[in-house]
């Protein structure tokens, strides 16, 4: 096999599988752009040049500017700042182009689901982006998006700034479309209203044939460019033997259009000029609407990437682009400023609001050590801070890619309308084909016209918005919660929640622990116990073991430390067993009652009693009460003492109540519940991990360990319990329009179809209608992006 490219002669390097079938037989190529450029000879019916060429092609410079962009996303450094790795897999989010309906999602799904190396793709059509997974062993970044845009979609990843700019550009070419249309519309309108209602009845044949021409030359702009995005997505449903929502409207359009032209040259029959620049009219009004509807549901997520400010400041006062910054990066953040980057806090003792992330707007205290995020507001203090994580990897980017990733991944109900909707696009084809040859047969001269209604009025584009932007916009109103999402059906099995299981300490109580009193009961003194205790609890994440920080004393050397989740730790200290936890675990012949108490022993011999307070959040007991109000059963889970669980309990009004529970025995009691039992767990510490994992649903506190929220369905991040109240208001809307929208899309297109094809509807009344309900649906999504009080 010849080693040289088909197209330009030059040698095809090593490892690379370009090929096009050109001739009948395969041929190699050396780059996606000779491949490319190649194949659309090969599909524009020009494979006769390869024939009759007499030299081989210059080489392509991958069709032409655009896809040799793409080769740039390969660069390890460029991808740094948008993808994101673990391992062999890398996954990123991409703005798309071009993307009208559900039909152009589920194109892209269906072809890159089958290219070699994507694990996974989902787009969603209301935000315009996707979230792609691919093995990078296997495939490379740039030719996944070469697949796409030779779909003939564009794709790029996902920049707030770009995209916004992507909006605006395609907003002001509507504008343009629908500038041309409307005036068309009016021009021709007024002729065919002389024509139809024979305002100059004595007109001449000649005068009134002109009248069409005229007609012809102001519908024909409409058709060649208004409506040219109709023809360009049905034209790649076809190609890719799939039926849009575009289909019909193309047909129609195209149709009326042939044979107005026909009926002028040859001066016989109607013309439908006036209908035609309608159609476009009305359609691109109703799209324009739409897309300002779904860009303002998808603005949220986006909006949150541009807190992230552009420069950031070194040490030196020199000025820097953030997304030069690698960890490690040590950058001066001046008071007022946005901080640039993920990174730890190695000078200064500042207020940042949090509130972008939170939703609390009370600026929260940080000092040497902790954890400031990107976007977040510096007050008035500057400080130091050390960048831990790249952009990509930034506690916003991944809010937005959780975001994006639960409105993905649709519910049973969505993913049933978008079947339906293909399925019905092919329904109204061959109900358009047996209305025209009834009326064909009965009524010649109103059988187009009524199958041009057909086709238009019943176009199920409602049916495939309903679901997508009622999740689009409850998922951005739960950012504004304070409440992260991290599974897709969080809001059908919010509605469904039956009992309520709740951790104690951290959840129901602030987990803000202080040592408010020490007992000795040893040879060791205060200073010596609370430092053996801190060595001790410096290996443990739980908020009581944050209580000993202060304590650390590097001097005391403890060896051989475990971890024992949810009884205590233990140690070596001089040659003897040091413990640390609960009075079942540190003495076992012993039994102390004493509540809010933890203990020190040392080769089992109690040296120190220590006696916390931790108090109960304010909000809790009204919390706790409203869903027992709404019938839902509530169970206090913890792994505390019997004596510290019964005393929250009480204050709290939780009668069911499970103590001492290690994290197999939490997992057991879940486990062990009624078959019809729909559960929600909320905890934030280690030992909830598991059970977390095993619950319906699952709420892990902002303030908790990285496990809970890795094991969690929606991370809390402000860790307000209200706000779970209203994530279940919200859910319980969200339910509720999502039926609404879909009662109103099928109940439309039930009601309107046999008008249609009995006659009784017109053809621009047809695209009235149908514009207007996909407004409606989405106008009816938007009510959820509206304030339900903080």
């Amino acid at each position: 096999m010849s080693n040289t490219c088909y197209h330009c002669g030059e040698d095809v390097p090593v490892n690379t599988n370009f090929k096009v079938e050109i001739l009948g037989e395969i041929r190699q190529m050396c780059c996606p752009g000779c491949e490319t450029v190649a194949q659309t000879i090969v599909d524009s019916g020009l494979v006769s040049y390869y024939q009759y060429r007499t030299a081989p092609a210059e080489k392509a410079d991958l069709v032409p500017e655009q896809l040799q962009a793409l080769i740039h996303y390969d660069n390890q450094e460029v991808q740094n700042e948008f993808v994101r790795n673990s391992d062999e897999l890398s996954e990123v989010t991409l703005s798309l182009d071009g993307i009208s309906c559900a039909a152009c999602a589920w194109l892209i799904e269906k072809q890159l689901s089958h290219t070699d190396g994507v694990v996974r793709i989902r787009v969603n059509t209301t935000t315009n982006r996707a979230l792609l997974s691919w093995n990078n062993t296997k495939t490379k970044l740039s030719e996944l998006l070469s697949a796409i845009h030779q779909l003939g979609y564009k794709a790029a990843p996902f920049e707030a700034d770009q995209q916004e700019a992507d909006y605006h550009r395609a907003m002001k070419q509507y504008l343009y479309r629908l500038g041309i249309a409307g005036l068309a519309t009016m021009q021709v309108m007024m002729l065919a209203v002389a024509l139809y209602l024979e305002v100059f009845g004595d007109l001449d044949a000649e005068f009134k044939n002109y009248f069409r021409w005229v007609s012809l030359i102001f519908a024909t702009p409409v058709m060649l460019y208004s409506a040219l995005p109709f023809y360009v997505n049905a034209w790649r449903s076809l190609r890719s033997r799939t039926l849009g929502m575009d289909v019909p409207v193309s047909i129609a359009m195209i149709f009326a259009y042939i044979a107005s032209v026909v009926a002028t040259v040859t001066e016989q029959g109607e013309v439908f000029f006036e209908s035609i620049s309608m159609f476009a009219f009305f359609l691109l009004v109703g799209r324009f609407l739409e897309m300002r509807a779904r860009r303002k549901a998808a603005a949220a997520s986006g909006n949150l990437l541009k807190l992230i400010p552009a420069m950031a400041t070194t040490i030196e006062g020199e000025q820097v682009p953030v997304k030069t910054l690698s960890v490690g990066d040590k950058v001066r953040v001046l008071p007022g400023e946005h901080v640039p980057a993920d990174g730890i806090i190695v000078d200064g003792r500042v207020h940042i609001d949090e509130s972008m992330l939170t939703g609390e707007s009370v600026p929260v205290v940080k000092q040497m050590g902790d954890k400031a995020f990107a976007g977040t507001l510096n007050g008035e203090e500057a400080f130091i801070l050390e960048v831990s994580s790249s952009k990509a990897d930034s506690m916003i980017s991944n809010i937005v890619r959780l975001q994006d990733e639960a409105q993905l991944s649709k519910p049973k109900i969505a993913e049933i309308a978008d079947v339906v909707a293909r399925y019905f696009v092919a329904a109204i084809l061959l109900i358009a084909a047996a209305t025209w040859f009834y009326w064909q047969q009965n009524q010649p001269e109103d059988a187009f016209w009524i199958m041009l209604a057909v086709l238009v009025a019943t176009c199920p584009c409602a049916l495939s918005l309903a679901t997508p932007t009622a999740l689009t916009c409850a998922t951005s109103r739960m950012g504004n919660y304070g409440i992260l999402l991290r599974k897709s059906h969080v809001f059908e099995t919010l509605c469904k929640v039956n009992h309520l299981i709740v951790d104690k300490t951290g959840t129901l109580t602030h987990g803000d622990i202080v040592i408010s009193d020490v007992s000795l009961q040893g040879n060791f003194d205060r200073q010596q116990v609370l430092a053996l205790a801190a060595a001790l609890e410096a290996h443990a994440n739980h908020p009581l073991a944050r209580a000993f920080r202060p304590y650390l004393d590097n001097q005391i050397n403890v060896e051989q430390i475990e971890n024992i989740i949810g009884s205590g730790i233990v140690g070596r200290y001089q040659g003897k067993q040091l413990k640390i936890g609960s009075a079942g675990f540190v003495l076992p012949t012993q039994s102390p009652t004493m509540a809010n108490a933890i203990y020190l022993s040392l080769d089992d011999k109690l040296i120190a009693t220590f006696t916390y307070q931790d108090p109960i959040r304010k909000e809790a007991k009204a919390f706790i009460k409203q869903f027992q109000q709404a019938g839902v059963r509530v169970t206090l889970l913890t792994g505390d003492s019997v004596e510290n669980a019964q005393l929250v309990a009480k204050q709290i009004g939780i009668e069911d109540v499970v103590a001492q529970a290690k994290p197999q025995d939490k997992l057991n009691y879940l486990n062990s519940g009624e078959s019809n039992d729909v559960t929600m767990m909320i905890g934030d510490g280690i030992n909830d991990a598991p059970t977390l994992a095993g619950a319906h649903l699952s709420v892990a506190m902002g303030g908790g360990t990285d496990v809970a929220k890795a094991s969690a369905d929606m991370v809390l991040l402000g860790d307000n319990l209200d706000r779970i109240l209203k994530a279940r208001e919200l859910a319980l809307k969200t339910r509720r329009i999502i039926a609404e929208n879909l009662a109103w899309s099928l109940g439309y297109n039930l009601f309107i179809l046999p008008l249609a094809v009995a006659g009784l509807v017109a053809p621009y009344f047809a695209v009235v209608g149908m514009s207007a309900s996909s407004i409606i649906v989405v106008s009816n999504s938007l009510r959820l992006l509206k304030e339900q009080g903080k």
